[in-house]
């Protein structure tokens, strides 16, 4: 074989030994999650384990956290992060040091993120002490309680610092070619910055931005780390919730954890198929054709 053809192979090794053992593990999970787990004494095959799970008002509970937390946290990064991507593109600085200061929360574990989170936004942190020596508050207490509670509000922020920058560090090589190109184009033919903007740069913009609304929404409704470092006792993040039915010592119940982490997943294939769906009519509407 030559080596023309050898090098690209051993290339593409590594990933696809890792998609093998990501398929592997799902088959895992799903067929798990139907109930069959020989090595147990578990042998039929049924969706009772989802039935039931979703019967419960606690999952439901959980289940409707830990959408919300996606959904805001994905909606609140995408607005940001847009308006991120605009300005570096208009500034011209999507290059440099200003870009390399942009990514630097993706950089950052959200293990640490959640500490960060602490330290500024707890009732005693640096805003509150900022709030309290500026005389807006009189009393520690009475600086809204962000973490810890059911409406996960320091969670979705925790979020939207850390994800906002990869929205716009995601979509800036396309809005500024798009912005460099067409919306240029606008300009020199009597359109205003702002209207060229609106009407060519975001439009065309937009299948970028989307694609990082979906990473995002996906990640944060599986995300265990900060709904668990951040969030309430009562009702728990989805997957906090799963990873408790998880760790549970009879092994006879590992298809309702299974079922959850089903659950999940199925989640986050029909994100995927809406994405799809919306992609397909936002390209044919702005004149273009889709692809895949």
């Amino acid at each position: 074989m030559k080596r023309e053809h050898i090098v690209p192979l051993l290339l593409i090794t590594p990933f696809a030994l890792i998609t093998v053992l990501v398929l592997a593990a799902i088959i895992n999970i799903m067929v798990q999650s139907l109930g069959y787990m020989p090595v147990f004494g578990l042998y039929d095959i049924s969706l009772k384990y989802y039935l039931e799970e979703l019967s419960r008002p606690e999952v439901l509970q959980s289940l409707g956290v830990s959408v919300r937390v996606a959904l805001f946290s994905a909606v609140l990064a995408a607005v940001i992060g847009t308006i991120i991507c605009a300005a570096l593109v208009r500034t011209g600085r999507t290059r440099g040091v200003m870009l390399y200061t942009v990514r630097l929360p993706i950089l950052v574990p959200h293990t640490v993120v959640a500490v960060f989170t602490v330290a500024l936004l707890a009732q005693t942190g640096l805003f509150a002490r900022i709030a309290f020596a500026l005389g807006m508050i009189g009393d520690y207490t009475e600086f809204p309680m962000l973490l810890f509670g059911k409406d996960y509000w320091g969670v979705i922020l925790a979020y939207v610092w850390k994800e906002a920058p990869f929205i716009a560090y995601f979509s800036l090589a396309l809005m500024a070619n798009v912005s460099a190109t067409l919306g240029e184009a606008a300009e020199n033919l009597g359109a205003s910055p702002m209207r060229s903007f609106f009407h060519i740069t975001l439009p065309m913009s937009l299948p970028a931005i989307a694609r990082g609304f979906i990473i995002v929404f996906i990640f944060a409704f599986g995300g265990y780390e900060l709904p668990m470092l951040l969030g309430s006792t009562v009702p728990k993040a989805f997957p906090v919730y799963t990873y408790i039915e998880f760790i549970k010592p009879d092994f006879k119940l590992r298809p309702y954890a299974m079922a959850m982490n089903g659950i999940t997943l199925i989640m986050s294939l029909v994100m995927a198929l809406i994405y799809a769906l919306l992609m397909q009519r936002l390209m044919k509407k702005i004149g273009g054709g889709y692809e895949g």
